[in-house]
């Protein structure tokens, strides 16, 4: 079984998906070199202070999330990859206006706002349409392994970008990685374009439960969250993910502030605590078919997702120095591969149980929600920190982990 396992997820999955996968990878590593960058322009550039970043922040999310809500039932009936390419060429077009407006001397805080807000729009419906256009281009029984094979780009660049990005910044200044990243976006719709062939139609022009084209209703806009919150189970598997992806991130500040200011960290060995377990992902999205193939979809899913909620309250325990160091690596590595493994089953799993003609739809209520969740929560966590401490408040985010599980759909 491991040997066919190991068969199956080197085997071409074709050429359209092997020139998605390119562009996945590159637009993906130009995302994560340009980690932070808009805050961190803000600050440097234009000495913004913890206000206005928290501001740039927070709403940049909420207002995208906002737009990209009409926009998932627009796409849901037109061609994703067309949508793919407008979007990548959007943000394109948006990072480029930031080192332009620069040059010219007239960068400010608005446009990095509207900027942020442009971006993340495009990213939330890029994401939506590439789920139902990776749904169109693979039959069903090659999804699990195109989604291991995201999970393993994801992780690849999230360890190799930020401090590639860091030294870029270092080296030739703050502008380099949005260059970078408006770069990959259009290399990305290179790609995308490149990858060619008809898409399979997704939907029922006739059927009752979507939008004729150039009419959007409430119920349209509603269709996707309807779907998973009636869905037995969708509904709890949507609102583990997102439960348990808002208390990891939560307390992510939290621990910047403890890491470097309380306990003494120098700023390369907090980036290095957090990109040495990234191969946690890599090991973890190469593992994820094979499990299934022994155990099942639904044992993965419930394993994975409890183990992983498990791992964030040994963050509470961290000391200085290398002792330190190494719990905050070990900590990192046990969650990143259990998310490893239960993403690409997560993924497969909600394109399966999602009706053809509402998978953008369903997939943008899905992002929506869990991105304005983890930015709420995020904020609203420096509240526990100044109640108490900082290390109570990501003990406290650790152990509201651990009821988490109990959401998991048990059949």
């Amino acid at each position: 079984m491991g040997g066919a396992a190991g068969t199956a997820g080197r085997r071409s999955l074709g050429r359209g998906f092997g020139w998605l996968w390119a562009a996945y990878g590159v637009s993906t590593f130009g995302t994560r070199l340009a980690f932070d960058a808009l805050p961190l322009i803000a600050v440097v550039v234009l000495h913004a202070g913890a206000t206005e970043v928290a501001l740039l922040a927070a709403s940049g999310l909420a207002v995208g999330a906002a737009v990209a809500v009409p926009l998932g039932a627009w796409v849901e009936f037109r061609r994703k990859r067309p949508v793919m390419v407008a979007a990548d060429l959007i943000r394109c077009v948006a990072l480029l206006s930031v080192p332009a407006a620069f040059a010219l001397g007239g960068l400010g805080l608005g446009q990095l706002l509207v900027v942020s807000m442009v971006v993340a729009a495009a990213d939330i419906t890029f994401t939506a349409a590439s789920g139902a256009y990776l749904r169109s281009l693979l039959p069903p029984e090659d999804l699990l392994v195109a989604n291991g094979r995201f999970e393993a780009t994801l992780w690849t660049a999230t360890a190799l970008g930020p401090p590639l990005g860091g030294a870029a910044i270092g080296m030739f200044g703050p502008m380099t990685t949005v260059l970078a990243d408006a770069a990959s976006y259009l290399l990305s719709a290179l790609g995308i374009r490149a990858a060619g062939g008809k898409e399979r139609q997704q939907f029922n022009p006739d059927a009752p439960s979507g939008p004729r084209p150039g009419t959007l209703s409430a119920a349209d806009l509603a269709a996707g969250w309807r779907h998973i919150l009636t869905h037995p189970t969708l509904r709890p598997l949507f609102l583990n993910a997102v439960l348990v992806n808002a208390l990891i991130m939560a307390p992510a500040p939290l621990l910047a502030v403890l890491m470097l200011g309380q306990l003494g960290f120098a700023p390369w060995q907090y980036g290095l605590a957090f990109a040495v377990p990234c191969l946690g992902g890599l090991l973890g999205s190469r593992l994820s078919r094979r499990l299934v193939a022994r155990y099942g979809r639904r044992r993965v899913l419930l394993t994975a997702g409890t183990l992983r909620a498990c791992w964030p309250v040994g963050l509470a325990f961290i000391g200085p120095g290398a002792t330190g160091l190494l719990l905050v690596m070990a900590v990192e590595f046990g969650l990143i591969l259990c998310v490893g493994v239960f993403n690409p089953v997560l993924a497969t799993h909600r394109l399966d149980l999602t009706p053809p003609d509402r998978v953008t739809r369903t997939l943008s209520a899905w992002s929506i929600t869990g991105r304005t969740t983890t930015a709420a929560t995020t904020a609203l966590w420096g509240l526990p920190a100044a109640a108490t401490d900082t290390r109570t408040a990501i003990a406290v985010a650790g152990v509201l982990l651990l009821a988490t599980p109990a959401l998991l759909p048990r059949r």
